[in-house]
């Protein structure tokens, strides 16, 4: 057997495990997308085949009883603002690190290094007597506060990014009389922007889909999250699963195409990263 055919069949068994793969784990997706469409005997009676008559009854009575539009409001809200912030402050810390290297950031990053493995479980209860002493529970902009903590996720992501950066343009930049904010915007911004777009989309999912944080500092039902209403929707709708998976389809729907349409960028991102370091 010669090299050329061992390629091709290993090239074809690699892309009949990969489409297997990719259909065992689509399943779940066809089970909860397809049912939105069906009554309740017709789900039971044939969970994974096609509606026998299609409906969107499911859709109209989800808008009814639910406040879908205000729990997305909510959550672009807070996922907007809490993402914006991470990413400026995590790169704006990185880039401190990266200029000014000394003893005092090698601590800080040491720091911050021990700060990232400590489980954001233990944290919760300190946090919460933070935010009820100072008025901020069960407000959208507490939520936000709280979610500031992934700034060092974002700090590490990009510091990595920096150090590959080419150092020659900030001393040129330098000894043109730029100062650190104008090298921080007009050379260090446009070099960086492949991490800085992994980094955003990384965030905006785990912010869009997080519950633990936002099931213990929101407790009003007009400030819930997407997340919240897909939990609090497993109650109400106890014996009507296509409209809970109905629910669950909306909440899914706006992650699903922002990943889809920057999934080139995350790849992108991360290639280039790791050719630079």
């Amino acid at each position: 057997m010669t090299f050329t055919t061992r390629k091709r069949i290993g090239s074809v068994v690699t892309s009949v495990v990969m489409i297997t793969i990719a259909l065992v784990c689509a399943v779940p997706l066809w089970y909860i997308v397809i049912n939105t469409f069906k009554t309740i005997p017709d789900m039971s009676s044939n969970p994974l085949g096609l509606p026998k008559e299609w409906t969107f009854e499911n859709y109209a009575k989800a808008f009814e009883r639910v406040p879908i539009l205000r729990s997305l409001w909510n959550t672009v809200v807070v996922t907007f603002f809490g993402v914006l912030i991470q990413v400026v402050v995590g790169a704006l810390a990185a880039y401190g690190m990266i200029l000014r290297k000394s003893t005092f950031t090698a601590a800080i990053g040491t720091l911050l290094m021990v700060a990232f493995v400590v489980p954001a479980q233990s944290t919760l209860i300190p946090l919460y007597r933070m935010e009820a002493q100072t008025g901020i529970v069960n407000t959208l902009g507490g939520l936000v506060l709280i979610y500031l903590g992934g700034c060092v996720f974002c700090y590490f992501l990009i510091v990595g990014y920096m150090r590959s950066l080419p150092f020659e343009l900030i001393e040129a930049a330098r000894i043109d009389g730029a100062g650190p904010l104008r090298i921080f915007w007009n050379i260090v911004m446009p070099l960086i922007r492949p991490i800085l777009t992994t980094v955003v989309v990384f965030q905006t999912m785990g912010t869009w889909n997080d519950f633990m944080n936002a099931n213990v500092f929101i407790s009003s039902s007009n400030l819930r999250t997407i997340v919240l209403q897909v939990y609090n929707a497993v109650g109400q709708f106890t014996t009507d699963w296509p409209s809970f998976m109905t629910i669950t389809v909306l909440a899914l729907l706006p992650v699903l195409i922002f990943f889809i349409f920057c999934q080139k960028w995350i790849v992108s991102g991360l290639v280039s990263g790791s050719v630079k370091g």
